[in-house]
């Protein structure tokens, strides 16, 4: 049963590849104005539920609804126009555009669609809501790692998404970005959004997450406050191994 104020419900949704059972009967809710953590060691399903979720992919199995309305057979794109809205592993930009410009496709192709000096506006807010206002005419190749994850923040941002997918946005961040990039992402959270956060940086995690769900090959095996299931034996186990845990 769906909680009365979720967001987006997944109930049963299961990925096979060829004999390879990616994603398995994953189950969970996000209510509104969450943070909820995806977290589980490397190649335990995550990203492949974000790519469920966010239509990128279609579950063999299962069901994904936002507000009740089913997006498990939706392309991606009608479901971006639905108000979800994701940044990648890998940040994908648009390398001969500026950065504005970049930013403003989220502001046409989005939940909410803007045209013309409303899409220039939008856009230049969301980048000065993640600090890049100073850098709209630059292309993406003379910033640095940090500011081309702020790019595609901005440009997640700026299709007004009603739940944003977050895809180890803070992978790869010495100490000192590691900290800005939280305090953004708080930031987020304090302005009321609904985030679907996949983290291994734990101290993240802590901070940032009303809730997690933690999967080991495919499976849900945890799901809780953050405190509650990083000291459950099966997710020590699932990380560490059972001789280090």
């Amino acid at each position: 049963m769906r909680a009365p104020n979720a967001v987006l419900s997944l109930r049963g949704v299961t990925r096979r590849f060829g004999g390879l059972v990616a994603v398995n009967d994953m189950s969970f809710d996000v209510t509104e104005h969450e943070v909820m953590g995806l977290i589980g060691p490397n190649g335990s399903g995550k990203s492949t539920t974000l790519n469920l979720i966010s239509g990128a992919l279609a579950p063999n199995a299962g069901t994904i609804s936002l507000r009740g309305t089913p997006l498990s057979q939706l392309p991606a794109q009608d479901i971006a126009r639905k108000g979800v809205a994701r940044t990648f592993q890998l940040v994908r930009l648009l390398p001969s555009m500026t950065v504005l410009d970049n930013v403003k496709a989220g502001a046409v192709f989005g939940h909410r669609r803007r045209w013309g000096s409303e899409a220039d506006d939008h856009a230049m807010a969301m980048l000065e809501k993640v600090g890049l206002g100073r850098h709209a005419f630059a292309v993406p190749s003379q910033l640095t790692y940090i500011d081309t994850k702020r790019v595609e923040l901005a440009r997640v941002l700026a299709s007004d998404p009603k739940i944003l997918l977050l895809d180890e946005w803070l992978a790869g961040l010495n100490p000192t970005e590691l900290g800005q990039g939280i305090d953004l992402i708080r930031a987020l959270r304090e302005e009321g959004r609904t985030i679907i956060l996949v983290e291994h940086v734990m101290d993240a995690i802590r901070s940032l997450c009303d809730a997690c769900v933690v999967m080991a090959s495919g499976t849900k095996i945890a799901e809780g406050t953050p405190e509650a299931v990083l000291s459950d034996p099966e997710v020590i186990r699932a990380y560490l191994g059972d001789d280090d845990a």
